[in-house]
């Protein structure tokens, strides 16, 4: 499915093909999700819950969440928490995430 990574350390975001829950945890690089809705379309936010205790680098906000530190993966959550692809678009994105 189709999901968009966001690298705060380098000020990237780009798109990216999953197969689950697992590769969110590869990308994220912790086990620790939690996730935050990114607009009304369906789509999450994933990062690592305990970001700002492991001192990540690099951090971002998109629109009014709060914060993140280190990398989020936005991808599209259905009934039962199936993840689906993501709705937003990158060039959107680019225009909602602010670098802190």
């Amino acid at each position: 499915m189709k999901a968009i990574l966001i690298r705060p350390d380098t000020r990237s975001i780009e798109a990216v093909d999953l197969q689950g829950r697992d590769d969110i945890v590869r990308l994220v690089g912790y086990t620790t999700l939690e996730s935050d809705a990114v607009g009304d379309a369906g789509d999450r936010l994933f990062f690592d819950e305990e970001c700002f205790l492991r001192g990540t680098t690099g951090r971002f906000q998109i629109d009014t969440l709060v914060p993140v530190s280190g990398v989020g993966v936005i991808v599209g959550v259905g009934d039962g928490n199936a993840l689906r692809d993501a709705a937003a678009s990158i060039d959107d994105l680019r225009a909602r995430i602010r670098y802190l």
